[in-house]
């Protein structure tokens, strides 16, 4: 007799039938009852003939699980492509940047043979800790301004030098996830992590890279539990400038810009006062809780009242100078940049969601900006667009304020002390190129700003290959001359004024200046990747990097 419970496990279908059932129509011989049983079944055996012992029944299980034979450790290869695995040579000297990167870049069943594995313990690697670890340096690069490939680069190698080669990273805005899978038949382990604050730190970010450059080395031994103690330390440390000297250095940053753009004497301390008061403002409305964008707005109130004020005061100087020095402080030219890099590289819901932030903080500034010329032009202050045609050519003194603006930038940006020289010269180079090309030369302003921040970027890459570090911070502070602040600044004039065509025309050059910035820097990028490999790098890595054509 069938028992209800395997009954019920048995499928109902039509289809699936036993072969010792009769069809329809034939009726079934009973067979005889014995005496010594009152029930029997025609499966029953005859006397005498010996039954083997039946072994104990296993749990029922998935058709997902491995067989007991099978060993995740010694798995064969799972897939071969019909026309084979091409060679990729990722030479140890290459930078782990580079080396991550083309793996990332690669599809899996491309990706080489994993590399011996120095750390891992005698046990195997603990995983859920690996992949903690691994979210908590990738929260750390990403609030910090990092590109998303490039954080997908740094998980991917911690995760790799531990021993996890079948790991996936992802990341977004504000969400980063990993999941590693031990092979095609285990389960995968799936961790991830929300970024909620963002913060402009250069230093901990350099400390992050050297963590990452060191945990990939084969040559140096960093345990899970020592690099979660250099984790918690580069957390712990506090900013190497206080909020004070920030606000100073927003102050000299705005008196810069307003040199740039042919300010005098008298424009660089009303600018500078402009900038501190505002950054104090924004300090407050921190304080407050209020959202970034209300910070933006009150901000930019400070520089452009400043302005009205020259003008309504009749002091022989350039106003318009003084609100473009002040603009110059609040362009949010980093989150563009990392923006514009995330859709170049493919991460198209990254670099909208950051393009999205940076146009809210661009409506901000435009809504503090308009709000007080709209009370200037009420009260009666002349404020001229057409300055804007006016730049005068100083370059000794436009090579010292660039220069100026990219080390205060710098100090705003947190960096070390090591590399803020670097990066100063590395902004007097790319204003002396803009102003040959677009001053001497008689080029577009768009096509110099092009030009200049390619080779900006094209030098913070090599530097940071030099270094094995991030190219940000030899890069970000770099392009500050090269921001579209007098753009900006004369396009909502125009507004203000009723010329709604003359300030959306300028407006858009003011895009079209960013963009350029944005593009120029990654393309300079690229270019220091595709033609200065370093010796015995083979032409499969750059292979490895192709992206589909639209089909």
């Amino acid at each position: 007799m069938i028992e209800p419970e395997v009954e019920d496990r048995k499928p109902q279908s039509d289809e699936v039938r036993s072969a010792f059932v009769p069809p329809s129509g034939v009726a079934a011989q009973v067979p005889p009852v014995e005496e010594e049983s009152s029930t029997t079944s025609e499966f029953s055996l005859p006397r005498g003939l010996g039954v083997p012992p039946v072994p104990a029944a296993e749990a029922e299980g998935s058709a997902f699980s491995p067989p007991r034979t099978y060993s995740s450790r010694h798995a064969p290869p799972a897939f071969t492509p019909p026309e084979g695995v091409p060679r990729v040579d990722l030479v140890k000297h290459t930078p782990w940047q580079d080396r991550m990167r083309t793996m990332l870049r690669m599809p899996v069943t491309e990706r080489p043979v994993p590399e011996t594995v120095q750390k891992a313990e005698d046990e195997g690697p603990a995983v859920p800790r690996v992949l903690d670890l691994t979210l908590r340096i990738g929260e750390l690069l990403l609030a910090g301004g990092e590109g998303a490939e490039d954080v997908e680069a740094a998980m991917f190698a911690v995760c790799r030098s531990y021993g996890l080669d079948r790991c996936e990273p992802n990341v977004t805005f504000t969400l980063l996830s990993i999941s590693y899978q031990p092979s095609l038949v285990d389960d995968p382990v799936t961790a991830s992590r929300t970024v909620r604050r963002r913060g402009t730190d250069y230093t901990r970010l350099a400390a992050v890279y050297r963590l990452v450059d060191d945990i990939s080395d084969d040559g140096t031994e960093v345990s899970l539990e020592e690099s979660y103690r250099r984790l918690a330390e580069i957390r712990r440390n506090r900013h190497p400038y206080n909020g004070w000297v920030l606000t100073a250095a927003t102050g000299l940053l705005a008196g810069a810009a307003s040199v740039l753009v042919g300010g005098g004497v008298v424009v660089f301390v009303a600018a500078a006062v402009a900038a501190m008061l505002g950054d104090r403002l924004a300090w407050l409305c921190a304080g407050r809780g209020l959202p970034e964008f209300y910070q933006f707005t009150v901000a930019a109130m400070p520089a452009a009242a400043m302005g009205v004020a020259l003008t309504l005061a009749h002091v022989d100087v350039r106003a318009s100078a003084a609100i473009t020095g002040g603009l110059f402080a609040l362009l949010p030219g980093r989150a563009l940049v990392a923006g514009v890099q995330d859709g170049l590289t493919g991460y198209y819901i990254t670099a909208a969601a950051r393009l999205l932030e940076v146009m809210y903080f661009f409506v901000g500034i435009v809504i503090g900006v308009l709000v007080i010329l709209y009370f200037g032009v009420t009260l009666g202050a002349e404020l001229n667009p057409e300055a804007a045609l006016q730049s005068a050519e100083r370059p000794v003194w436009q090579i010292t304020a660039s220069m100026l603006l990219t080390l205060t930038f710098a100090v705003l940006l947190q960096q070390e002390r090591s590399t803020v020289l670097i990066v100063t010269l590395n902004g007097g180079i790319a204003w002396s190129v803009y102003g040959a090309m677009h001053y001497a030369g008689g080029i577009s302003s768009v096509a110099s700003t092009a030009v200049a921040a390619g080779l900006v970027g094209l030098f913070g890459q090599l530097m940071s290959r030099y270094r094995f570090a991030s190219a940000l911070p030899y890069t970000t502070a770099a392009i500050g001359p090269l921001l579209p602040g007098s753009a900006t600044y004369f396009g909502l004039l125009a507004i203000a004024q009723n010329d709604v065509d003359k300030g959306i025309g300028s407006l858009t050059k003011a895009a079209a200046l960013a963009m350029a910035i944005a593009i120029g820097m990654n393309l300079g990028s690229e270019i220091s990747r595709l033609f200065m490999r370093l010796p015995g790098a083979s032409e499969g890595a750059r292979r490895a990097a192709k992206r589909t054509r639209g089909f």
